[in-house]
């Protein structure tokens, strides 16, 4: 067993009184007692000796020391104004996202900033960002979290293929999940609307547009407009187990296009574990849990997804899960160098795109302005809040059975009742 604090203090005061009038040998010979007796390094027993003649208390706490502040006050004002266009991401986020937001958002007037300025705004590392935006992070709310709407779908089940959450590593583009999102507003009585969301895993390329129902040739109909949305040929789809998927006219609008249609397994919401993510960030983070069902919120909620799309697609960087490993009850997870949905296909799939889809792709992010897309997008969402203001609280209607799932009917028979009443032979 080591030797007290109290103890080394002891023995070093007993060595410390021959310490000023000792040879260099004898010197020597009192450092190695104090290395040998209280387990110190050599370097230290000498910055405890010196701090012991001096009569320093070594173990006094230290003056905090004055933060040194590399970036002023007018780049952390930059810095604050492109994390707001990019609806406030981390800086892992962030730092990639910089390069080109900053040189769209100078190009379009937008950030008023010296060359300076600029160039200590892209040296910033995503531990800085993260560490100077703390104060404008402040005061923000999460949303509440929805329940799922999926009903399964019995009808063709035989007929898709499964596919599991392992099976989408070498994923080319094209390949895409879908899902409904419900705007029920806390009451799924009764008619509302739904945000058909898809998703491209190879490059997170997202796209979303609202039906007004889930019926099958609804949602058909939503994909196929969505289809056109891509940069790129979509040549497969997969789903989970609701019905509003599962059923003869979708599979027959995927075979009629040769497009693969696959499901994932019932109850495993992992198997399409990429479309559950974009669920939250791409459709609850935009407008909510409120309940829409008119048809002025059906043209407001259809415009503001494609300028949602615009912005997260050129201009906010994603990160990709690279490798997984599971040590007992630990999980190590690496990730990749967040990029753009559109920089990911421009730099890993650069053979899906001819030369006429990347310059048109290219035009697009050049003349984009995303100050305005965040504005636009702003105005759309105060407009679908006002609305949602109108309408009130949703009371949440009974259900034609209440009673009998309230138990309130049932009762049981007393030990003396016959549960079978013997009838009187005529």
């Amino acid at each position: 067993m080591g030797l007290t604090m109290r103890q080394r203090k002891a023995v070093l005061a007993s060595q410390v009184k021959a310490w000023p009038k000792a040879t260099k040998a004898e010197k020597s010979t009192i450092l190695d007692h104090l290395v040998a007796v209280n387990g110190w390094h050599r370097d230290h027993a000498r910055k405890m000796i010196r701090a012991a003649v001096a009569g320093v208390d070594v173990n006094r706490p230290r003056r905090p020391r004055e933060p040194v502040f590399r970036y002023g006050p007018e780049v952390i004002d930059a810095l604050a104004v492109c994390w707001a266009v990019l609806d406030g991401p981390s800086g892992k986020i962030v730092r990639p996202a910089l390069p080109v937001l900053v040189a769209s958002l100078v190009a379009k007037g937008e950030l008023n900033a010296t060359p300076e300025v600029i160039d200590a705004l892209l040296a910033m590392s995503a531990a800085t960002i993260d560490r100077r935006l703390r104060p404008y992070r402040l005061g923000l709310v999460g949303n509440l979290k929805g329940r799922s709407l999926t009903r399964p779908g019995s009808l063709l089940k035989s007929s898709i293929p499964l596919k599991t959450w392992h099976e989408w590593d070498d994923t080319q583009p094209g390949f895409i999940e879908i899902d409904l999102v419900g705007h029920d507003g806390g009451d799924n009585n009764g008619h509302f609307h739904y945000s058909l969301d898809a998703v491209d895993v190879a490059t997170g390329w997202t796209e979303t547009i609202t039906v007004k129902a889930k019926g099958e040739r609804i949602v058909a109909t939503g994909l196929e407009q969505l289809a056109l949305r891509f940069p790129f040929a979509i040549v497969g789809v997969h789903s989970d187990n609701g019905s509003e998927f599962i059923n003869h006219h979708l599979m027959s609008w995927c075979n009629t296009r040769e497009i693969t249609f696959t499901r994932g397994r019932p109850n495993h919401s992992n198997d399409q574990a990429h479309i559950e993510q974009k669920n939250w960030t791409r459709v609850r983070r935009n407008v909510g849990y409120y309940r829409y069902d008119t048809s002025r919120e059906l043209d407001l909620l259809n415009q503001l997804w494609p300028l949602a799309a615009e912005l997260s697609n050129l201009f906010t960087p994603q990160q990709k899960l690279k490798t997984k490993t599971r040590t007992g009850a630990k999980v190590t997870k690496t990730y990749d160098t967040a990029t753009t949905p559109a920089g990911r296909l421009l730099r890993d799939h650069p053979t899906v795109l001819d030369d006429q889809d990347r310059r048109h792709l290219d035009s697009r992010i050049t003349q984009a302005n995303p100050a305005q897309l965040r504005r636009d997008i702003d105005l759309i969402q105060r407009n679908l809040l006002e609305l949602a203001r109108r309408r009130g609280t949703i009371l949440k209607a009974a259900k034609r059975n209440h009673v009998y799932l309230s138990r309130t009917k049932m009762t049981r028979a007393k030990r003396n009742e016959s549960t079978t009443q013997p009838k009187r032979a005529s």
